[in-house]
């Protein structure tokens, strides 16, 4: 019996993210839901939980695709990597020019760069996007970042508008630009995540050795921070765990919940990408390393024993100490931002994307984990120069930092002094200090590199480029590089 295309959308991979979006997509006005899972056992869970979303149920890709109406348009919601190409393979044999394949995943913007390269022939567009906001955001609004052409998001816009997170009245949803920019603007978004999560887990630690206070007492400390300029979802929920009691040992749950931090791989394509471009991330980059430390289980306990600070880190003044970690935490997640957007920037540029900066702050701004109140700073300061050369020369964001820096480097002395670590805090101050140098010792790294090299080198007084004839006389020529 033919199946009626009635569906103007289609999710296929039903596992909690893709079931919770089909769920979003059902509650919205005007959205029919086709709904495909290769284990049609999920497709019946989720259509027989929830009849009201009024499903059109398959379970085969030939039924599927026959619900849908032209142009189709259909979401992967499956495992990034060979799951999403069998998928697509699979559509692909079946759509036709015009109709719209959707990566929800947390694909590789390089594959998806590749993917859309392979299906731009055949007519079909193919829309890599990113998705944030974890479950509950799927569900209730996540803030989404899709790349792809812009035909395509004459479609797909008011699909994902209306299922998008609001924030002051505006859909969390932007057209990032062509190809893999949604999914490597999304990967940048977890890049700074894994940076502000490290932060904020340095300055509890910081507080909890410095003040001896307990979880529940920092966690009241970090509620009040959410109510000022740190006001931000990590912060809340961070409150939230330091509050929590273990209901088997009646320790704080922190307590009981082993120190080792895992991780899906974004934030480490971040800093990967990041040296691929040149782009300086070290604050997102010390925080990917620091979950590596954290699980390497086996050197943490051969280390134990290594010297470290005589005396015990105290503090005198709590709250003035508790003041100064906040301030810290503030100027370490400007840099995060700013070297976050550097980065965006330089794909941008590379990869030939039209990308807006504010309309990214927007978009950030409800439904991702880093929400935060003071991306509307961010939205704002390039608003007024769209070509600011770094997000933390911004008026405000300078003006901030100005206020921070004393309080930021106590903290990072103290923590030196007392041998607790903080990567996060000390790079970023350290990376701050960098660029507000005038002269960098890089000119000794160039003298070295011709040296060993002759890689050349440039002067602060002339034009041209240069090589010393090391041997001998020591003499100076003028060279070109393509002459080494």
């Amino acid at each position: 019996m033919p199946v009626t295309p009635s569906a103007n959308i289609g999710v296929v991979g039903l596992a909690v993210m893709g079931s919770n979006l089909a769920r979003n997509l059902a509650s919205r006005e005007g959205n029919t839901v086709a709904v495909f899972n290769r284990s049609p056992e999920r497709t019946r869970t989720l259509t027989t939980e929830h009849p009201e979303a009024g499903f059109v149920a398959s379970e085969s890709y030939d039924d599927f695709v026959a619900s849908l109406a032209k142009p189709r348009t259909a979401i992967i919601m499956v495992q990034a990597g060979t799951g999403t190409d069998a998928v697509i393979s699979e559509l692909v044999a079946r759509f036709e020019p015009g109709d719209i394949i959707v990566d929800g995943g947390n694909a590789n913007f390089h594959d998806t760069i590749r993917r859309e390269g392979e299906i731009a022939p055949t007519g079909i567009h193919f829309v890599g996007t990113g998705i944030s906001g974890g479950e509950e955001g799927a569900l209730n609004g996540p803030s989404i970042m899709p790349g792809g052409s812009a035909e395509s998001y004459e479609t797909l816009g008011p699909i994902l508008a209306s299922i998008a997170a609001v924030a002051e009245g505006e859909p969390c949803v932007t057209h990032v630009g062509t190809d893999g920019a949604g999914h490597f603007v999304k990967m940048v978004h977890n890049g700074i995540e894994y940076a502000d999560m490290q932060l904020i887990a340095e300055a509890y630690d910081l507080i909890r050795q410095g003040t001896g206070k307990s979880p529940a007492e920092i966690a009241d400390i970090f509620a009040e921070w959410n109510t000022g300029e740190l006001e931000s979802y990590l912060i809340e929920i961070t409150a939230e765990v330091l509050r929590q009691t273990d209901a088997a040992t009646g320790q704080p749950l922190v307590d009981v919940i082993l120190d080792e931090a895992g991780a899906k791989g974004t934030g480490a394509w971040t800093v990967q990408n990041a040296l691929d471009l040149g782009v300086p991330t070290s604050g997102i980059a010390e925080a990917v390393f620091a979950r590596s430390l954290s699980s390497k289980r086996a050197q943490r306990e051969a280390s134990v024993d290594l010297p470290g600070p005589a005396a015990a880190f105290t503090v005198d003044d709590a709250d003035a100490f508790i003041e100064d970690v906040r301030l810290a935490l503030y100027a370490s997640k400007i840099i995060a931002y700013s070297q976050g957007f550097d980065e965006i920037i330089a794909g941008a540029e590379q990869y030939g994307w039209d990308v807006k900066k504010g309309d990214i702050a927007k978009i950030w701004r409800a439904g991702c984990i880093i929400r935060a109140r003071f991306l509307n700073r961010i939205a704002d300061a390039y608003a007024d120069d769209p070509a600011l050369v770094a997000l933390v020369v911004a008026p405000y964001f300078r003006d901030a930092v100005a206020g921070a820096q004393e309080a930021w480097r106590r903290v990072v002395a103290i923590a030196a002094q007392s041998g607790i670590p903080t990567p996060a805090f000390s790079s970023s101050l350290a990376y701050y200090d960098g660029l507000r140098a005038t002269r960098l010792p890089a000119a000794l790294v160039q003298g070295q590199r011709d040296f060993f090299g002759a890689h050349t080198y440039k002067r602060v007084d002339k034009p041209g480029v240069f090589h010393t004839l090391w041997s001998g006389d020591r003499s100076e020529i003028e060279t070109t590089p393509s002459s080494h």
